[in-house]
């Protein structure tokens, strides 16, 4: 070089948006970059050209995924592979220990014992689990909660492994790897954590229009869970139940919370994660440290071949859910939580779930993103945890007797006998033998056509039940999920993958494009991309509101007290009568830990410290204050955001004078969600929902 002079490199190669530099091996080992679309293209690892990368091969457009499909296994296996020991995806999780119980017999459509035996508990264990986000995140962010539960049954274990909204990203297993690949953080620069707000998620969502009604369920309030106690769970795919003449029935596996529904605020979802990361998982254990042990009901969907046929969609597409007006729930069992794990690493981290583990009576269908997850979760769980034998450890061992010929491998903890390791044989009579009779058994379904790397035609509506999802929900969860849209896409640097999302929201309600689009500031209406088949007009479905859903009751809630030197003991115990009688727990915060002396000299122990115990870890609160202590509170920054967040955050709130005295102090003009404490009638029933009229006063939304 030149003294004083700079090399300048000669101008970069423009390339489209979407083509990057991939990394391949050259001669002698080294490594050295091509760019696809250029000369190279997408190939596998041994250098094969791909030439559909969307599509898993299947026996027939409709059929179930072949083994053979070693591009598949080479992606999916890889991507297994990307991390030990932590898993993937759901790493945060929070698992417990409970029964199933059966209140009504399936015995006209399965031989399964555990949905046949009325009255039969059968020991579950459940794992409710984030995706995003690694096992040191935090609790509440906007994700999708996966829903767990290993039924340990006479028959063997049954794994029923969902999450808590009924639909997913993708219609193919072989896409699973680009998606978690994009949702994660970008591998440039190591964030964001446990967030969708950002490029790469965006970028990928813009280019798969299947992914659409997905996106209407995650920028939902069903995302942000008030409670792991609050949510619901689903199966997501249909699989097969079979009677004893073989038979066979497709079935969805719906769990209801006894709690019902409920989700937080965007604004008090962020504040609770900076006020304790650990919110959902401290909640879960401390209710049932309290014995308000968790329920859920099983609901399920059942509809034969024929049914199935006459559907406006495929059920065998995993982004398409089947309305509850069209195929009405049964309710057939209730699931109890009632004991926490003796150690959090043994059980609730090492316990390893598989869709393929399920009992005779049972059989899959043929989404194909089901059966990808048949080899994916097998394969994940030998590389997280490091042994074929993690069925070994007690979690995941059945309650059952088991025994086979398999021997040997890494952590072998049995000690087989006898010098007989495989069947049939005739030198150990004793020894396992395979049962004809009442050993599992596959739906003898036919499978016809030529096989290839296609999707069914009924797979490529991708719009309809999204637009249905939309305009089921109430006013209020339209404007929050408009809003999430926008702080989403707000985030994406890039115009033009926010002008291709919202093009793809013209095609599920105009009036949302509207919306996301103003308050991103475009000027007009990005076009909408050419959707492959025109989109439907179905029923609104009241069925898939969280609002509408939401019970009347304040079980499982948590409420308030901000109370001081001198408050109200009568006050404070009315409240607290009140309350616990709802079903509600109460806690009291004060500016200090330790005691507050009441007027009338008594001591009353407080639970949490002001600065440390916002009102975003409650569901309502009470204000009980002398006028004395309103005023040296209302110095108290903590104090002026309990009670403005508590007003914003839609809650109810119970004052006495010195409560209206600060509120006064915080510039907050009550609203009929704002009443005083000898009200507590209508502050038990105020606290049981949020004041959703509110919300218009307080906050600007899409």
């Amino acid at each position: 070089m030149t003294k004083g002079k700079t090399k300048t490199p000669a101008k970069a190669k423009q390339r489209k948006p979407g083509i990057v530099p991939t990394v391949s091996v050259g001669t002698g080992g080294e490594w050295h970059q091509s760019a696809t679309g250029d000369q190279g293209g997408l190939t596998t690892n041994q250098g094969l050209g791909i030439s559909d990368n969307q599509n898993s091969l299947k026996a027939n457009p409709r059929g179930a995924t072949l083994l053979e499909d070693f591009i598949l296994r080479e992606k999916i296996t890889h991507f297994d592979h990307e991390r030990i020991p932590e898993r993937i995806v759901h790493a945060r999780g929070t698992g417990v220990h409970g029964f199933f119980e059966l209140t009504k017999s399936l015995g006209k459509y399965t031989t399964a014992k555990v949905l046949t035996e009325v009255g039969e508990q059968t020991q579950v264990f459940t794992r409710i689990s984030t995706v995003a986000g690694g096992s040191g995140s935090a609790d509440t962010p906007r994700d999708v909660r996966g829903f767990a539960v290993k039924f340990y049954t006479k028959e063997g274990n049954w794994d029923l492994v969902g999450n808590n909204v009924p639909v997913f990203f993708i219609q193919d297993a072989i896409k699973f790897p680009d998606l978690v690949h994009a949702i994660k953080m970008e591998p440039d620069r190591g964030f964001p954590q446990a967030a969708t707000a950002h490029d790469t998620f965006w970028d990928y969502i813009s280019m798969t229009p299947e992914s659409m009604h997905m996106v209407m369920w995650i920028m939902s309030d069903r995302t942000l869970p008030r409670s792991l106690r609050m949510i619901e769970g689903f199966g997501v795919h249909s699989f097969r139940l079979l009677n004893a003449a073989g038979d066979s029935t497709f079935v969805k596996f719906h769990w209801r919370p006894k709690l019902g529904l409920q989700a937080t605020i965007w604004d008090e979802t962020v504040k609770i994660a900076g006020a304790d990361p650990d919110f959902h998982r401290r909640d879960m254990f401390e209710a049932i440290s309290a014995g308000a042990f968790p329920e859920w009901e099983l609901a399920v969907q059942l509809f034969s071949e024929d049914d199935a046929e006459a559907f406006p969609f495929d059920h065998l597409d995993a982004t398409k859910l089947i309305p509850e007006e069209l195929v009405p729930l049964q309710v057939i069992g209730r699931m109890v939580l009632n004991r926490w794990p003796d150690n959090f690493f043994a059980e609730t981290e090492q316990v390893a779930f598989c869709p393929s583990h399920i009992v005779p009576g049972m059989d899959f269908s043929n989404d194909p993103l089901l059966q990808g997850r048949l080899f994916s979760y097998l394969d994940t769980q030998l590389s997280r945890l490091g042994s074929p034998n993690f069925h070994q450890i007690p979690v995941n061992a059945p309650k059952c007797p088991f025994a086979n010929h398999q021997r040997d491998g890494h952590m072998q903890m049995a000690q087989p006998t006898g010098r007989v390791s495989y069947e049939p044989n005739t030198l150990a009579p004793d020894s396992p033998r395979e049962q004809p009779v009442i050993g599992f058994h596959s739906a003898a379904a036919g499978e016809t056509g030529a096989k290839g790397r296609i999707r069914a035609e009924r797979f490529a509506d991708h719009y309809s039940q999204a637009r249905q999802f939309y305009r089921s929900q109430t006013s209020f969860e339209q404007a929050h999920l408009a809003s999430a849209l926008v702080f989403e896409l707000s985030k994406v640097e890039h115009p033009h993958i926010r002008e291709a999302m919202v093009g793809h929201l013209r095609h599920i309600d105009e009036d949302l494009a509207q919306r996301v689009a103003s308050a991103l500031g475009m000027a007009e209406l990005p076009p909408a991309p050419a959707a492959a088949v025109a989109v439907q007009e179905f029923a609104p479905s009241p069925a898939l509101q969280l609002i509408g859903k939401m019970k009347d009751t304040l079980e499982g809630r948590v409420i308030g007290l901000l109370v001081a030197d001198g408050s109200d003991p009568d006050s404070i115990d009315a409240v607290t009568e009140a309350v616990i009688a709802a079903g509600a727990r109460v806690k009291m915060v004060a500016l200090n830990i330790g005691d507050a002396k009441l007027a009338d000299g008594s001591r009353l122990k407080i639970d949490g410290q002001l600065a440390g115990t916002p009102s975003v870890l409650f569901d309502a609160v009470a204000v009980i204050l002398s006028e004395e202590a309103a005023a040296l509170l209302s110095k108290e920054a903590a104090a002026m955001d309990f009670v403005r967040d508590a007003f914003g955050h839609l809650k109810a709130m119970g004052v006495d004078k010195g409560g209206d005295a600060l509120l006064k102090k915080a510039g907050i003009k009550p609203d009929a969600g704002v009443m005083a404490i000898g009200a507590l009638e209508r502050f038990v029933a105020a606290a049981k929902t949020r004041q959703w009229q509110r919300e218009a006063s307080v906050r600007t939304l899409a």
